[in-house]
């Protein structure tokens, strides 16, 4: 017995010497680690992810910097949940089944600079869920299903510097929801529910410098929809397939110098919205129905180095495209529906570094030609472009051709007008005359008319160019006379004619009292009145036979219903009177030259007369 109660001794003080023996080493006792999680002394961090825990733990170290409750069973924080973590740095509660956030559930978490609240089931934030996190810089509350924003949802967290509520329902923002984020300067809402952007909630967000508005609902974005963010230098607009347009000053007071707007619904470059964007260094529209880039529109964008066009419907970029833009050296133009991309596009191809043109059905002639020149210090990103014309360079990319090669490939065939004879037009006032300029070449060359007065004609209108260049002058009067010129154009050069158009007016001698004769099927008419204008002579009557019977028929209608109403309004006044009487009794006293007075009362009775009204 002696023996067995000195060894109990003995391992008692062993236990008690070892405990000693650490606390002595690291100068403090051993953590307390709560059930089920995983503690790092040396970190400072407690690991209790991936255990379906349904409460926070206790006994969590008050000098824990980094809690990890991710992936657990927390439907609820209650009020000041956290109050002993007052050293805590890092809070990650995301993928949980949170539904509810108590007022005041952070309140003592002095020093939480990360909060993770994201892959839960909040739908509404409470006003003062945040309160008492003073120094938090990031929030994530992704991935929930936040209907709204109300006032002051955000308004204690001074230092806040990136807010992540992407992937919620939200469908409205209060005006001062953002109220308070002063040094806010990265938010994200995308994939959410508004229809429009929440411009008057943004504007309280003065020093946001990053802003992405995702897969949303938005239809339009209307002027001045990020008004005082003078400070926003990067937005990014994508997957709003029903974004069709921006407003002529919707990008009005910002100073960017990045803006993605992709997998929209713009049919075009939005040139006006982007011209007072100065400082704009990168610019992606990709993934949108744009068919062309007009010249000279883009000069503005000074200080533009990368140009995003992929995946979209684009035919040509017209000469002059890219013209100021002294800066660029990456342009992509991948997955498009492009033939060529002419040099002239360009300010300068010297500054040009990336080049994209793969996936596109290129033409490989003298348009392209820049491209081989200059493909030694052009890099294609290893997607180089490949000719898919003409056929016996089908499938080549263009860097693997040589200079013994080129010779006979890269050719263009000069722009050439066929029809060489003189066009020269004498005619009347109201007639309509058509001058013919049918070209040759290889590209197919361009087509341009110019007036007598050297103005651009366009495709529509009473002068107009037809389809397959033909001019067209439709009701030709005395001011159209003069010389027309036709231009042909294509990248191996240029051709012209010169047509002639005389209108001869009506003397004004003619007499302005004379009659004109109207014809209609076989019917004559004739007017005395004189014309408006004199120069005409006989005129056909200017309504058919069909025209006449319509136009009568619909007079002879509204004569009827004019009736109608007449006689319905008399009938309804008539009945607003009363019961009507049907007889009257008049009394009349004959007039006679031998007539003595009445004699008696008899004399009174003959002289009534009852009549019956009809």
């Amino acid at each position: 017995m002696c023996v067995e109660t000195a060894d109990w001794r003995g391992m008692c003080w062993c236990a008690v010497l070892l405990l000693i023996m650490g606390v002595s080493e690291s100068g403090e006792p051993p953590w307390p680690c709560p059930q089920c999680c995983e503690c790092s002394p040396e970190n400072l961090m407690v690991n209790c992810s991936s255990n379906n825990l349904t409460s926070v733990p206790d006994n969590i170290n008050a000098k824990t910097h980094h809690l990890n409750l991710a992936n657990n069973l927390l439907k609820t924080l209650r009020h000041r949940q956290f109050s002993t973590l007052s050293q805590l740095q890092e809070l990650d509660l995301s993928e949980n089944i949170l539904s509810t956030i108590e007022v005041e559930a952070f309140h003592g978490l002095q020093n939480l600079l990360t909060l993770r609240l994201s892959q839960n089931r909040l739908k509404i934030l409470p006003v003062g869920a945040f309160s008492g996190l003073p120094s938090l810089h990031l929030l994530d509350i992704s991935e929930n299903e936040i209907l709204i924003f109300l006032d002051y949802t955000f308004r204690e967290m001074t230092s806040l510097r990136k807010l992540e509520a992407s992937e919620n329902d939200l469908l409205f923002i209060s005006k001062r929801a953002f109220s308070g984020l002063l040094n806010l300067r990265e938010l994200s809402l995308d994939r959410s529910n508004l229809t429009s952007v929440p411009s008057e909630a943004l504007s309280q967000l003065t020093g946001l410098s990053c802003l992405r508005l995702c897969l949303a609902e938005l239809t339009i974005l209307p002027n001045n929809s990020f008004r005082r963010l003078g400070r926003l230098r990067e937005l990014t607009v994508s997957n709003c397939p029903l974004l069709g347009s921006l407003a002529t000053n919707s990008l009005i007071g910002l100073n960017l110098t990045s803006l993605t707007l992709t997998y929209c619904n713009l049919s075009s470059v939005p040139y006006v919205p982007l011209q007072h964007l100065v400082y704009l260094c990168y610019l992606d529209l990709s993934y949108n129905p744009i068919i062309s880039i007009h010249p000279n529109l883009l000069g503005d964008l000074l200080r533009l180095q990368e140009f995003h066009l992929v995946g979209g419907s684009l035919l040509r970029v017209e000469p002059g495209a890219f013209h100021g833009l002294v800066y660029i050296r990456l342009l992509n133009m991948s997955s498009n529906q492009l033939v060529t991309l002419e040099e002239t596009a360009f300010h300068s191809v010297g500054t040009l570094e990336v080049l994209r043109l793969d996936n596109n059905p290129l033409i490989c002639d003298c348009r392209l030609l820049w491209v081989w020149r200059h493909h030694l210090h052009l890099d294609f990103d290893k997607k180089p472009p490949i000719c898919n014309l003409p056929v016996h360079v089908q499938g080549r990319m263009i860097q693997d051709f040589t200079q013994v090669q080129l010779p006979g490939l890269f050719t263009c065939r000069q722009a050439r007008i066929l029809n060489r004879k003189p066009q020269e037009v004498r005619t009347d006032e109201g007639h309509t005359v058509q001058f013919f300029c049918q070209v040759d070449g290889d590209p197919t060359p361009s087509i341009i008319w110019l007036s007598p007065h050297r103005t651009l004609l366009s495709t529509t209108g009473r002068i107009r160019v037809l389809s397959n260049g033909t001019l067209e002058v439709r009701y030709s009067q005395v001011q159209d006379s003069g010389y027309y010129h036709c231009f042909a154009s294509n990248a191996a050069g240029n051709d012209s004619i010169s047509v002639s158009l005389q209108v001869r007016g009506f003397p004004a001698s003619s007499p302005r009292n004379r009659s004109i004769h109207f014809f209609m099927e076989g019917w004559s008419f004739t007017s005395t009145q004189s014309p408006v204008n004199d120069s005409q002579g006989l005129r056909p009557f200017p309504f058919d036979m069909k025209t006449l019977i319509i136009a009568v028929t619909m007079g002879f209608l509204s004569f009827l219903s004019s009736v109608a109403v007449c006689f319905v309004f008399m009938f309804f006044w008539s009945q607003s009177k009363g019961q009507i009487k049907h007889t009257a009794t008049i009394d009349f006293v004959p007039h006679s030259a031998g007539a003595g007075p009445a004699r008696g009362g008899s004399g009174t009775d003959n002289n009534r007369l009852t009549m019956k009204l009809l």
